[in-house]
């Protein structure tokens, strides 16, 4: 395994990394309240990072979710980039792929997924979709949504024609409740796609869930990056606080959690690049940015002392995400089950 940027993954990562920093910053965050930034998408759009992805693949995904973790940027990159770009390239039909592909890159059509909950949503023999998705991260920004029936089978709907309910989530993902009652929709790869349920709404989950790890890796670096700087600046009796025996011994194992959630998600990425089998390794990637994610950013917090209680502090919205990314991957313990289930069953091999 070399998890080495390429020449072309290392050049869009920089890109990415300038264009968050210059644009993500607390002031326009505070201004956007729990919505995106829409500016901030132009940029990212117009820079061709979204279309990026189709050539820089998985772990070129995952190297610019970092970077949007590390300024908690809020914007629909990576679900637009997982459910819409990878997921139609990967699956969809060549009609599909033709129509949707040059939107999806260049930010007219944004893609959320409501792919968590197999039996939430049923398809009648018309192709209606009818069901109820409580949570979708950044619907209130897409033009569609990926949705997964009660036979796995992966549908694409527009939301201007389904019911969008706004909701509150615990970081800002401009998220909400879909309601479908006899929604016209179509399924991703056409009326070709695969009948029995299975191997697309399979590489798609564990896609979402090594790109969402990334994305976790990049909000825990950004909280640790401001811990470090707090306990530098800070002098206690005469001394900085990051002298001190026990803030290193903190910092240090909130580094280790940082890079073991980072090397899990590339090398899930980096196999589902080169067409190995992957998803025990993304159930592994989700595993340690649940459980170690909610470790770095309770560290990054406790970190600040005082400081890390104030709620307008930057360093909370890294706790915030850091949560919410818990949340939305899985507790450790299901994840942990899940992965186990597939090894006894023969599935985690090679």
């Amino acid at each position: 395994m070399d998890f080495t940027p390429t020449e072309e993954q290392a050049a869009a990562r920089d890109l990415a990394a300038r264009i968050f920093g210059d644009l993500s910053t607390h002031e326009r965050l505070a201004a956007a309240g729990t919505g995106s930034d829409a500016e901030l998408w132009k940029a990212l759009c117009a820079a061709g990072l979204v279309t990026a992805v189709t050539d820089i693949g998985l772990l070129g995904l995952v190297l610019l979710l970092e970077e949007q973790g590390r300024t908690t940027a809020q914007v629909p990159f990576a679900a637009s980039c997982v459910y819409g770009l990878l997921a139609v390239a990967a699956h969809g039909s060549p009609e599909q792929r033709e129509r949707l592909l040059p939107g999806i890159g260049d930010g007219t059509v944004v893609v959320s997924g409501a792919i968590s909950e197999p039996g939430a949503v049923r398809a009648g023999s018309q192709g209606q979709l009818s069901g109820i998705a409580p949570v979708v991260p950044w619907l209130r920004d897409a033009t569609h949504v990926l949705v997964v029936d009660d036979r796995r089978r992966l549908w694409l709907v527009r939301t201007a024609e389904s019911t969008c309910e706004p909701v509150e989530l615990t970081a800002p993902w401009s998220a909400g409740r879909l309601t479908l009652d006899g929604t016209p929709c179509e399924r991703l790869g056409g009326v070709a796609g695969e009948e029995t349920s299975g191997g697309a709404y399979d590489d798609v989950l564990a896609t979402a869930r090594t790109a969402f790890a990334g994305l976790q890796a990049g909000v825990c670096a950004g909280s640790l990056a401001r811990a470090v700087e707090h306990t530098n600046a800070r002098e206690q009796f005469g001394r900085p606080l990051a002298a001190k025996q026990g803030v290193q011994l903190r910092a240090a194992d909130a580094y280790m959690d940082t890079e073991a959630i980072r090397v899990t998600a590339y090398e899930a990425a980096w196999r589902r690049d080169e067409g190995l089998p992957y998803v025990t390794h993304a159930l592994t990637a989700a595993w340690w940015a649940s459980e170690a994610g909610r470790r770095v950013v309770h560290a990054g917090q406790h970190l600040h002392g005082g400081t890390g209680a104030d709620l307008e502090h930057p360093v909370h919205r890294h706790f915030l995400w850091g949560r919410q990314l818990d949340a939305y991957l899985g507790c450790g313990s299901e994840v942990l089950q899940e992965l186990g289930e597939l090894i006894v069953r023969g599935e985690g091999k090679a």
